[in-house]
Formats: C-alpha cells, structure tokens, sequence
C-alpha cells in the first residue's frame, strides 16, 4: 500500500550572523542565543549561526554554530573582528538555504553576508543591538563617528527590515531614511530570577556591608563605555556627602583592574550567573547606570525587576524604560546631579522602596514570549512581501517561495502562535 499522506512541510531555515554569539557574556549575545532556542523549539525552525569563536566560550550556544575567522580587537581583547565570509562560509550558507538571513552586527561578515543573501533570494532582516559608533569616544576615535554613521546608513539601508529595541531608536532611524522597515523587537526579562524576595543581609554581610549601607550597583561589563569614570566620580561625590554610600560591581571586564584600583572601597565581585546573580542584584539597595552607549538596557531592566530604584542617564534606551514613578534619568555626564539623586535616595528609604515597587510592576510587562515571537512575526512579514514581489519565472524560484508552509498541520500551540 502507498502512503498516501501529504509530505511534512520543510522546517524555516534562518541563517543568523553575529559578531559574538557566546565567547563572551553580554546583553547582546544572551539575547541572540534566547531568540536561537525560542525559534527552535517553540516555532519549529532550523537555524544556523555564523560567529567568531574561542576556545574558551562564556556559554553553551543555542542552535547549530558554524566558526567564522576572526583576530582579536587589539584595544578589546574580549571581543573578536570576524574576517568576513570564506568560501568555506560561502559554500556552507548556499547549501543551507535558508529562507531568511539575520544580520545581528553590520560588520564585514555581515556585509558579505547581506550580497549572498541577495544572489540567494532570501530576505535579510538586521537586528540592532549595539551603538557602535556611540564606543569611539572611550577610545580616542570620535574624528571617526561621521565615516562610522555613514557605513551603519548604508549597510541597514540594504536590509528588508531592521528590528530596533525601542521607539526613539525606531524613530531615529526611519527619519535617517528606513521609513517604515523599522520595527520594533524589545527585549525581556526572567522575574523570577530577577525578584525583590532574594534580597538577603547575610549576603550583603558576608561581602563586607553594614546593615545600614546604602548599597549602589553597577552591573554589567566592566568596559569604559559603560561610564566607569562617571560612575567612580559620583560615587566619590556621594559618599563623600553620606558615608554610608557604597558601591556593588557586578560584572567582568577588561577595565576590571582598573576600576578595582579606582574603587578600592567597593565589593568588586566578577561575573555571577543564575539564583546567585539574582540573589546580588536584590540585595543592592540602588542600580546606577550612567551608560550612554545602551541599545536597550538590559541589565537596567534586570535590577528594575529586582525591585531597585534606578538612577540612569537621559539617554534614549533609560527614557524607553523609564517614567518618573519607577526611576531618576538626569542629564548626561552630570556628575553633580547623579550624585545628588544617589543622595537624596539613600537618605530617604521610602522613596527608594515606592520606586522600587513601581519599578518591579512595569518591569512585568517586558515579556520574552511576546518579544520573541516579534521576532518571528516580523519574519513571516518579510517571506509575505517577498512572496508578493512579481515572479520573474519558474527558473528563479527560490527557497523562500515555500517558507510559511514552516506552519504544518498538527504543530504545537507554541508553534502557530509564531
């Protein structure tokens, strides 16, 4: 007997490139590697990943990851310059096939990677995690920022569509010319992780803090661009005004040395992961970001989640995240005012508990599920204007010509809700 059944439809095939997928821990590649698992196992996809790699990564990758040659950034030895697209790359992207092709870093891999997509007939879609052009002040290029603004302009000028992390950026960047190619793809948080119910005295005991400290946390990577030198300043200036002023530094990072050399008094604790990250992060007492090279602020988002007043620089990605009931924005690299909020904050623990609160509720709302299936919708919307663009003939047919048939008949719930 024949069997008669239709054959399974092809699992969507995305084919992702990232400058940092998992040799280091940040933001940017947690997020990546979360989007990776989500498209897997909850939207039925097949996904592979190109990335420069080292023999010692921060963690496990999601997904299928292909190493890509690169050299070690020689002012940023954490992080890897991929050396573009080897015929190797080439030959192994072609044979997979994929439906959509995924920029996550608009560097010379991605570039090349963009053209082949093109011969491919796969729509590309750029995700933007990192304000790079924002970095070459903490490093003596800033004469550079008007070349680096024109590359990012033309590389995410060739994309279909570019997935900003929030409504200014959104706004910034369709009026520089992407119109209505921007969308929006936020970012979530783990509440349970990240919950005021792990704050613990015995822990902040144990790394040197007196019950009645006011304990200030800088966490995240320990690099300049992170306003190391604002955040040591104001602290000085705060403490100085209120001993009991102290400082938590959560992270790791090339600057390590020199912050703990710039903050001798402070808790320098390296890089902590699950229950006891979240254990840390509540059981600061304030979250100091004066970053302003944030694409969304992840970490902000965490230790609003942890029911931490936050104190944050008035930049794009803090004014996304924050309103006057659930945290302080003060003016760019105001030294003066971030210590007088810090101040005002640690003298009144009322207020620090009322923002706090406020802060725990609207951090609710930043959802995983629902930002990643953003994600995939915005894919779905590509294959559809891909499909609708007028055919050129049989012979030109591509793969994505059968991409949402990714939907087959008896997939999970978690799987249509894609």
């Amino acid at each position: 007997m024949r069997d008669l059944r239709p054959p399974p439809a092809r699992r969507l095939r995305v084919a992702l490139f990232s400058g940092n997928f998992n040799y280091t821990r940040d933001g940017s590649n947690q997020a990546l590697n979360r989007l990776v698992s989500h498209l897997e196992n909850a939207c039925g996809c097949e996904v592979r990943i190109y990335s420069p790699t080292n023999r010692t990564p921060a963690f496990a990758p999601a997904g299928q990851l292909i190493s890509a040659p690169s050299i070690s950034i020689p002012t940023r030895p954490d992080y890897r310059l991929a050396l573009g697209l080897t015929p190797r790359i080439r030959a192994d992207l072609t044979r997979f096939a994929p439906d959509i092709v995924h920029l996550s870093t608009p560097d010379l891999l991605g570039w090349q990677a963009l053209s082949v997509a093109r011969t491919l007939g796969a729509p590309v879609v750029a995700s933007v995690h990192t304000r790079f052009e924002t970095y070459l002040r903490y490093y003596g290029l800033g004469w550079l920022k008007p070349l680096a603004d024109a590359y990012l302009r033309a590389f995410y000028g060739r994309c279909d569509y570019v997935l900003v992390p929030n409504r200014p950026m959104a706004e910034e960047m369709s009026a520089a010319g992407l119109g209505g190619r921007v969308r929006l793809w936020s970012r979530g948080v783990d509440p349970d992780l990240f919950n005021p119910r792990y704050r613990d005295i015995a822990w902040r005991r144990r790394h040197g803090f007196a019950d009645d400290d006011v304990v200030v946390l800088f966490f995240g990577r320990v690099v300049k661009e992170k306003g190391l030198a604002v955040f040591a300043e104001t602290l000085d200036r705060a403490a100085a005004r209120d001993p009991r002023v102290r400082a938590l530094v959560i992270g790791a990072g090339p600057a390590q040395r020199w912050f703990a050399r710039r903050l001798p008094k402070a808790s320098h604790i390296g890089e902590l992961s699950g229950a006891e990250l979240g254990r840390a992060v509540a059981s600061a007492d304030i979250m100091f970001n004066p970053s302003l090279t944030e694409t969304f602020g992840n970490v902000t988002l965490e230790a609003m989640a942890a029911g931490l007043p936050v104190v944050c620089a008035d930049a794009p990605a803090h004014r996304a995240l924050l309103t006057p009931a659930t945290g302080l924005l003060r003016p760019a690299d105001d030294v003066a005012a971030y210590a007088d909020a810090i101040v005002d904050l640690a003298r009144r623990p009322a207020k620090r508990w009322a923002l706090g609160a406020a802060a725990r509720r609207e951090s609710l709302r930043y959802s995983w599920l629902d930002v990643l299936d953003g994600v995939m919708a915005v894919y779905t919307e590509a294959l559809t204007a891909k499909r609708r663009e007028p055919d050129p003939g049989p012979s030109a047919k591509s793969a994505d010509a059968v991409a949402c048939e990714a939907y087959a008949p008896g997939t999970p719930r978690e799987v249509r809700r894609c």
